[in-house]
Order: C-alpha cells, then structure tokens, then sequence
C-alpha cells in the first residue's frame, strides 16, 4: 500500500457513513414529527380554523389545474386508443380500457404529480420561509404549537382534499376521452355506456381513492417537513422547494408501483 493511498482509505468510511448518518437523522425527525402531529390532533380548536383555509387554498386553488390535466390526458388516451386498436376490436373495447387507464392510473397518478409541484413547492417554501426568518420561533415563544398551527392543517388538508380532486380527474377525464372519441372515431353513446359498464369493477374506484389518500398524505407530509426543517436562508428556502417536489414526485411513482403490487390481482 502506497502513502498516497492511505489517505483516501481513512477518508472511505467518512464518505460513506455521513450519508447515512444524515438520512438516520432525517428519519428521527420525520418520526419524531408524525408523534407531534398525533399529540396535536386533540386541540382542535388550534388547527380547525387554519385547516378550513388551506382545504380551500388546496382543493378550490388546485381545482382548474387538475380538471386541465384530466381532460388533456383523458382525450389524448382515447384518441391513442383508437390509433392502436381501430379495426382489431370493437369500439367499446378500445374505450373501456381508455376509461379503465383514466381511473386506475392517469388520474391518481398526473393528479399527484401536479399537486406535488404546486402544493409541495408551496408548502415548503412557505415553511422554509418562516423557518429562516424566526417566525416559527416567534410563535413557540408565544406559547403557539407549530406543529398544530402550520403543520397539521396543512397535512389535513391534503388528505381531505386530494382524494375529491382525484375523483373529479377521474370524471372529467372519463367524460374528456368519450367527447374526444366520440367526435374522432365515431363511438356510439351506447358502446361507450356498454364498455364501460362491462368492464368496470366496483374496486377500480376504491383503488383510485386508496392511492389518492396516499399521494395526500406524500405531497403534503413531506413537503411540511422539509419546509420545517429548512436551514441556509434564502438559498435553503430555494433548495427545499426543489427537495419537496422531487422526494414527492420520486415517492408518488414509487408507491404508485407498490400499491399497484398489493392491491391489484394478477
């Protein structure tokens, strides 16, 4: 073993445990605010009033933004649908599975996604804001909680609202394909009310709104604490805003994958 290498093995075990040492401690404090959160639920009368504001500020603020992607997406996999499988199947197939993808995948899925970069950015900057400037401090010296003033209705909210938002997607981006393929393809109102009917399983609505309750909680949870926990000033505000949306995007996918695993029957 030469001199020069010797330095750079005392420095391996540096490199590798301070990440890991550093994700130990981010998974401490996630912890240790989920048990903050429990112990607030009971002051109700703290959280209640600012929980009914960001309900509004989430599902009305984000309610043309989500409609806009559903339609979008709901027209384009009809027409797709109809590229791929005109001529090889009758129409109402072609539509039901258009229909099935909206309410399965499209809709939780591109509705999470918008609201982790609109919501989630949000949330952490707001937070990280507050965080860098001492107001967050302010308030615990005033004898407020934080957590049950900014932290808890902001995750409530999420979890109330994100599923009503996924439902109208769903909805929308059904009734989106079947005008788009109705005037692109020439499906009947009858095929189009037949396909859906024959293969549409009551479960596929449970799953959608499991998987909405789920992205609530990740676009919300994560960006309140990464907001919560912002250091640096202005430039770690900026930096948890694109920490927030990217944990959140990377979590959304990655348990889109895992519950389509557990839930769904093969």
């Amino acid at each position: 073993m030469t001199a020069d290498e010797l330095p750079l093995l005392l420095r391996a075990p540096r490199r590798i445990g301070q990440p890991v040492i550093r994700m130990l401690r981010h998974v401490g404090r996630f912890g240790m605010m989920n048990v903050e959160l429990a112990r607030a639920l009971p002051d109700w009368r703290q959280w209640f009033p600012n929980a009914v504001q960001q309900c509004f500020a989430v599902g009305y603020g984000s309610l043309f933004i989500v409609l806009l992607t559903a339609g979008f997406a709901g027209a384009v996999t009809s027409l797709q649908a109809g590229y791929q499988f005109t001529g090889s199947v009758p129409l109402y197939v072609m539509d039901a599975a258009a229909t099935e993808s909206i309410i399965l995948e499209l809709g939780p899925v591109l509705s999470g996604l918008i609201l982790a970069g609109r919501i989630g950015a949000r949330y952490a900057a707001e937070l990280g804001t507050m965080r860098v400037t001492e107001q967050i401090d302010a308030l615990e010296a005033l004898g407020r909680n934080p957590v049950s003033y900014l932290l808890l209705p902001r995750i409530l909210a999420g979890i109330l609202m994100v599923p009503a938002l996924v439902m109208l997607a769903n909805l929308f981006g059904v009734l989106s394909g079947f005008v788009a393929a109705k005037s692109a393809l020439g499906i009947t109102t009858a095929d189009f009310v037949f396909g859906t009917r024959y293969f549409f399983r009551s479960f596929d609505l449970w799953y959608s709104l499991i998987k909405a309750e789920v992205f609530g909680l990740i676009v919300t949870m994560i960006p309140c604490y990464v907001g919560f926990t912002t250091t640096s000033g202005a430039e770690g505000v900026g930096r948890a805003a694109t920490t927030a949306v990217v944990i959140s995007s990377v979590g959304i996918l990655l348990l889109d994958t895992v519950l389509a695993k557990l839930l769904l029957p093969t």
